[in-house]
Order: structure tokens, then sequence, then C-alpha cells
């Protein structure tokens, strides 16, 4: 049972295939060198495809939460779609969820910019809605790894293409 849903999107200044290719295809080593400052080392439990299980564990400067487990139910790479499940450990939402999906879908937007879809449903122990701030927060927890990548990218432009 989905108690709540919220949705958001960002646009990136970065093509969606290496937007696609440094966050979302399984290469953990470009992702955690786009994100440096903010993740610390990502682990990958599994062949990277559907089942699997990635460990993030994030920069103590980002704040309150520590570690993110997600496990990945779907990747279409034509769709450009990624859907995971997501266990936090540790932060102050970590008491509160039952549940947590998420689904990503990067869309080209003109040469050069793409768009990042974002759709997070949860469920919350006591069955209740989180307020407004909280899912907010968790959006934009999403989206602050897809800037951080973007914003490595405008500045390294030909590093990974």
């Amino acid at each position: 049972m989905v108690v709540g849903r919220v949705t958001d999107e960002c646009p990136v200044a970065v093509s969606v295939e290496l937007l696609w290719k440094v966050v979302f295809t399984g290469d953990v080593s470009i992702f955690t060198k786009a994100c440096i400052g903010l993740v610390d080392a990502v682990e990958v439990d599994g062949d990277g495809g559907p089942g699997s299980v990635t460990t993030m564990k994030l920069n103590p400067a980002v704040g309150d939460a520590k570690v993110f487990k997600t496990r990945l139910l779907a990747r279409d790479a034509a769709a450009r779609v990624v859907k995971s499940e997501l266990v936090v450990e540790g932060g102050e939402l970590a008491g509160q969820m039952k549940s947590q999906v998420s689904e990503v879908k990067v869309v080209p937007a003109g040469e050069g910019a793409c768009v990042v879809h974002m759709t997070v449903e949860y469920e919350r122990v006591d069955g209740a809605p989180l307020p407004p701030e909280d899912e907010a927060k968790i959006v934009q927890g999403y989206l602050s790894l897809i800037k951080k990548v973007e914003e490595y990218l405008v500045a390294h432009p030909g590093e990974f293409a």
C-alpha cells in the first residue's frame, strides 16, 4: 500500500547519454568520482542488475544521513528509466519508513541537456503521509546527487564522454 507519492523534475545541462552513463549504468567508479565530496564510497553486492544491492556511504559533511542502501528493481536503458527500493540507515526519516520506491526517468531536452523526472512512492510505519517539508527532503536528496554529477561533468566536459 502506497501512502505518499512525491514527484519533481530537474533540468540538467548535460546530455541524456552522458548523465545516464555516469549515474545509472552501474559503473560505481565514475559515479563516485563525479560525486566527490558528497559520496565517499559505493559498493555493489550482485552483478549490478535487478536484485543487486548498492551501498552508498555519504560524506559526513552531508549531514544526518550516513548510508543509503538500494535494491535495483529495474533498469531500462532504452527508455532511460531506473526503479529502486531504498532503505535509509541513519537519519531522521529512517525510523518512519516502511518502504520507499524511487523511479527516475531521464529525457532529452535539446542538445547537451536533459531533464530528470523523479517519482518517490513511500509508506510510513504509522500509515500517515509525511509532512510536505519531509516529502521535499526525500526528493531533494535524490536530485542533489544529480546536481552534483552535473556540476562535475560541466567542469570536466571530456572526462567521461
